[in-house]
């Protein structure tokens, strides 16, 4: 008989143990992209440093006005701004076209160095955030 009651006693003590209780549902994790910096230009170019404390950013970027048809090119390095060494190749492209690059290393400043020939470019530099929708 003892056996039992020690028996039932663990069972409901288990069973309770596996209930869940009622808690608020966690918000969910949103990314957001805050501005950093735009740079425009035909030929060779070096940015101004930027800070990225996230380290997380992404590279927008596009090429146009190919002249002549079949002869550009646009290539971006993103090089540490502390130590000056190449960190990423962010972007290699042969062409007229648009895409994004995402780039992931540590907290610190970077700048780019842009090489191109034949093409007009814009590059736009865009650090992820992190944040919560709040609660209505």
């Amino acid at each position: 008989m003892l056996a039992v009651r020690i028996l039932l006693i663990a069972a409901a003590l288990v069973t309770g143990a596996c209930q869940s209780k009622s808690k608020p549902d966690p918000k969910p994790l949103l990314v957001g992209w805050r501005p950093i910096g735009t740079w425009s230009g035909h030929g060779n170019e070096q940015t101004d440093s930027f800070e990225i404390g996230s380290g997380q950013f992404r590279l927008k970027w596009e090429t146009r006005n190919e002249a002549p048809p079949g002869s550009g090119t646009f290539r971006v390095m993103v090089h540490s701004g502390v130590s000056g060494r190449p960190i990423a190749l962010g972007v290699e492209y042969k062409g007229v076209g648009r895409d994004t690059a995402y780039v992931s290393d540590d907290p610190r400043p970077y700048y780019l160095v842009i090489e191109s020939s034949n093409v007009d470019w814009s590059i736009t530099v865009q650090e992820a955030v992190a944040g919560s929708v709040p609660a209505p």
